[in-house]
């Protein structure tokens, strides 16, 4: 009886001790299972992070033969949005530290007939985005949609330093911003959010961004208000912009123009029939001038990322992806109407904007 009390006592011991593991495994992690119908064990998932607009692949999730799919990762050290990307459909979703999320959808519908649980704001991003869904692409009347913003609008007064607020003011319809910066009542939402992170949150990733953000589009009102040009002359701060090159790997526009004293940041569509005779103009530029502290931070905004990335092979200096296109945050912060647009950036300000790229390097030559 000894010897199996001592064989009990370390049977238990070690039980307790792997509890002890499984519970610290899952301690720091948030979850997102659910079931896709009609997917099966050869559907892939894609779970994809925010970082301002841009998106970074986090993990990739297998679904099984039943359509049910789970994936842990190490909680946000801030509440941050992300979704899952099935192709080119997406569902987001606001992750605060240690959320499970459940997300419920079906293969053919997966963007546009799901329901999300387990997270109050994952439920009000879904409500704000099925909504959405109703009035884009002209199915809403100028009346609703007002309404609709309106109503965003009271939310996110009730919680302006939220990660629902953040993702509000980063939402676009029909290509355009849901808070357009260069309207003085959207930029009043646009700066209780921004004001409420910098008060409430300073040391948020987010929060520079939100600021600059709302600065931008105040002097661009000003600008706009005495009859100058948006943007031309020195009178905007660098909005940041974080995008990954072919190589997966990451470009932070500060950081670049912190190690260079000139930088063109240059919006492109390598497809459009302009691109070759556009990129020799740069190439030309960039050869001139690369000896005098002259970089180059090229953004592509092609639908296509593969021949996006065969093209950018070929460049020789940074060019990076945003695949969001024109619906991206970094064309909205930066007022991008069409493309090729260039901005020239000397010793970390915004100095000029080039749309007509055939004065681009007459602009590089007064900068340098």
């Amino acid at each position: 009886m000894i010897r199996i009390a001592r064989k009990m006592k370390k049977y238990f011991y070690a039980m307790a001790l792997l509890a002890m593991v499984l519970t610290s495994c899952s301690e720091g992690k948030f979850k997102v299972d659910g079931k896709i119908d009609g997917a099966g064990d050869s559907t892939v998932l894609v779970l994809e992070e925010s970082s301002n607009g841009s998106w970074f692949i986090v993990d990739t999730v297998a679904v099984d033969g039943s359509g049910s799919f789970s994936v842990s990762e190490m909680a946000p050290q801030y509440p941050n949005i992300y979704r899952l990307r099935l192709g080119g459909d997406v569902i987001c979703f606001p992750i605060d530290s240690l959320d499970h999320v459940t997300v419920n959808t079906t293969l053919k519908a997966f963007s546009t007939g799901y329901t999300l649980a387990g997270s109050d704001h994952a439920v009000q991003v879904m409500n704000m985005d099925k909504q959405a869904m109703k009035l884009a692409g002209g199915k809403g009347t100028p009346e609703q949609i007002k309404a609709f913003k309106h109503k965003v609008a009271e939310q996110i007064v009730t919680d302006p330093a939220g990660i629902v607020a953040y993702y509000a003011i980063n939402k676009y319809m029909d290509g355009k911003p849901l808070f357009d910066p260069l309207d003085d009542d959207d930029l009043r939402i646009i700066g209780a959010v921004a004001n409420a992170f910098y008060s409430f949150r300073p040391t948020d990733p987010r929060t520079e961004y939100l600021v600059n953000v709302l600065t931008t589009g105040q002097q661009r009102r000003r600008s706009q208000a005495q009859g100058g040009d948006t943007i031309y002359a020195a009178e905007a701060s660098l909005i940041d912009i974080k995008l990954q090159d072919y190589n997966g790997k990451e470009h932070v526009l500060s950081d670049v123009a912190a190690k260079n004293r000139i930088v063109l940041l240059n919006f492109t569509v390598y497809q459009a029939d302009y691109s070759p005779v556009f990129n020799k103009l740069l190439n030309d530029i960039y050869n001139r001038y690369k000896g005098q502290g002259l970089a180059i931070y090229q953004i592509s905004l092609d639908d296509d990322a593969v021949a996006w990335r065969q093209a950018a092979q070929n460049l020789p200096w940074i060019t990076v992806y945003d695949h969001n296109g024109g619906n991206s945050v970094n064309v909205g912060a930066y007022q991008v109407a069409g493309v090729p647009t260039t901005f020239i950036i000397k010793n970390g300000e915004i100095i000029e904007r080039v749309e007509d790229a055939t004065r681009l390097e007459a602009a590089v030559t007064r900068s340098i």
